[in-house]
């Protein structure tokens, strides 16, 4: 496992820890580690509750853009097959309820993985940010089907045409999350409420999860192959070119040049 992702486990509750200096940036390595930890929890005998949180200010600002520009002329419908598809589907098939825990900042992947979680509880700063229009590409991570299904169409196609935050108080009032709580509360409330689900009927919860998946994402697996394959078309767009370059260079994009 990378050190910029580590599990701990405690009375029953496995945390499993984002701890990358830079907004906990999503690197390959961070994905892939992410996917270990999921598969240790889902192999412990003794876990009842996943606690999913990030170390420093933002949760996390999704995916690194800096990796991908190492990484270019890879294709995005392979890496995401390989990386948050399998993750999201980790999270959703896992019977066992998971909670995010969202301090400051979540965009783009790193929403996916939150709004793929079962319970969310935020501070009263958080901000969800959909982000990927703003480097000219498409929703991926199941953003595309947690969200609208969360907050409405109207509202998700919103935040994600504008690439507005969502503040935390919207995110409770639209159901986002299901609870906020002050910045200095954050920790010891998300602790609280997973020792509370501890206590509860797992096994029970785990049958409820898989009635959830089959009633509201039936055709998740599906959904995400094909924002995969919508995000390769968006690769190779102009748009995408201009929102990287204006990324890199701190500037805002110039659309109506791509």
């Amino acid at each position: 496992m990378s050190d910029r992702v580590y599990s701990e486990f405690k009375d029953g509750i496995f945390m499993i820890n984002l701890n990358h200096p830079t907004a906990n940036a999503l690197s390959l390595e961070m994905v892939k580690s992410l996917q270990g930890a999921f598969k240790e929890d889902a192999q412990h005998r003794l876990a009842r509750v996943v606690l999913l949180r990030g170390e420093g200010d933002d949760f996390s600002a999704g995916q690194d853009i800096y990796e991908m520009l190492k990484a270019e002329g890879e294709s995005y419908r392979k890496h995401i097959q390989e990386t948050y598809n399998p993750l999201v589907l980790q999270i959703r098939r896992l019977e066992l309820p998971v909670l995010a825990e969202i301090q400051g900042t979540v965009a783009g992947a790193a929403l996916g993985l939150v709004l793929a979680c079962d319970l969310r509880i935020a501070s009263e700063e958080a901000r969800f940010v959909v982000g990927f229009l703003g480097i000219g590409l498409a929703p991926d991570s199941a953003v595309s089907l947690f969200l609208p299904a969360l907050i409405g169409v109207g509202r998700a196609t919103e935040a994600a045409f504008t690439n507005e935050p969502i503040s935390a108080q919207q995110a409770l009032n639209w159901g986002l999350v299901n609870r906020i709580v002050p910045s200095h509360l954050l920790r010891a409330s998300a602790l609280q409420m997973a020792q509370a689900l501890a206590m509860g009927p797992i096994h029970a919860m785990g049958l409820a999860k898989r009635d959830f998946n089959r009633a509201i994402y039936p055709q998740l697996e599906q959904l995400l192959d094909y924002e995969a394959h919508i995000q390769e078309i968006a690769h190779y767009g102009a748009e995408h070119k201009e929102g990287v370059s204006a990324f890199v260079e701190k500037r805002l994009p110039n659309w109506r040049k791509s």
